[in-house]
């Protein structure tokens, strides 16, 4: 009887339900800065304190390269995988440099005009860069062209690019997420929030974006009308999103956030549909962990890596 009771109260209440993790592998012992995940979940990038910027296969849970970014090991805040998992990008306070998965190498160092705050970069390497000063770079590599969005009046904490590179999504401390042509600067739609965003994403055709601000409304958008398409449904005062992917063609959204959780939401409702729970390491002096980027393996597994360096995995 307490058995059946115990699962009608999970059904019911999933935020009060943390399933363990099925498989958890720890990459590093030290703090980290910025983690992320590919779209498919089989590799993670760590950017550590003091052993540089590492690639991980966590198919074969096997150390690919290990990137030095710049002359101190301990500058890289913002990294960014390309959804078709050929490109890396790592981005320090003056600095943002392009990787290869394929052999390790670097495409390119750029120095930045501003402190960076966050970057994405697209399936053919080009990059988008948000920086302190409210600027946004747009650098495609591979054509040597450099626009600089100015869009903003404000700091720019988050930005996403289309898996094409035509599309880039822009959020700003001037409570504005911002939707424009990459590869002009002509914006297409702007989206005023009310309180400085935090959060901003692309689905990978870029026809579809979300945003988050400092208070609970995390809102998707239809990028060809710009209208409203629907929000989550969040049941608390305030709620901040630190990972967000659209997942399962887009039906679905996939969330992590600053206070260890990681939930699964229908997108076209808003419903949360399951939530778990990242777990702390042993030897953690802070009882807090932030879910820097989540995927989904093989369709019904759930991936996520943390500031506590722990990469876990749930079965759906």
């Amino acid at each position: 009887m307490k058995k059946t009771l115990l699962l009608v109260i999970c059904t019911m209440f999933l935020t009060a339900c943390h399933p363990r993790a099925d498989d958890i592998r720890e990459l590093s012992k030290e703090p980290s800065y910025s983690a992320s995940l590919s779209n498919d979940g089989t590799l993670a990038i760590i950017a550590t304190q003091s052993q540089g910027v590492q690639c991980w296969d966590l198919i074969h849970h096997t150390l690919k390269y290990q990137w030095v970014h710049g002359d101190l090991n301990t500058g890289v805040t913002s990294t960014a995988i390309s959804p078709n998992g050929e490109f890396v990008a790592s981005l320090s306070r003056d600095s943002v440099v392009l990787w290869t998965i394929a052999d390790g190498k670097s495409l390119g160092w750029w120095s930045l005009p501003s402190s960076g705050e966050s970057v994405a970069v697209a399936n053919n390497g080009a990059l988008l860069i948000g920086l302190n000063d409210g600027s946004v770079m747009s650098l495609n590599a591979a054509k040597t062209a450099l626009i600089k969005f100015l869009g903003h009046k404000e700091r720019v904490n988050t930005v996403a690019i289309s898996a094409d590179g035509r599309i880039a999504l822009t959020g700003s401390n001037d409570m504005q997420a911002i939707l424009w042509q990459a590869q002009s600067g002509q914006p297409i739609h702007t989206w005023d929030l009310g309180s400085r965003v935090t959060k901003v994403a692309l689905n990978d055709s870029g026809s579809l974006s979300f945003t988050n601000g400092s208070t609970n409304e995390a809102k998707i958008w239809d990028n060809a009308s710009g209208k409203l398409l629907n929000q989550l449904e969040i049941n608390r005062r305030q709620m901040t999103f630190s990972a967000v992917r659209f997942t399962q063609q887009d039906k679905q959204l996939l969330t992590g956030t600053p206070a260890r959780e990681v939930i699964l939401w229908q997108r076209n409702t808003g419903k949360p549909i399951a939530q778990w729970q990242i777990a702390l390491t042993k030897h953690s002096q802070n009882r807090g962990a932030v879910v820097y980027s989540v995927a989904i393996r093989d369709t019904n597994k759930v991936v996520s890596i943390s500031s506590q360096g722990l990469v876990e995995t749930w079965q759906q």
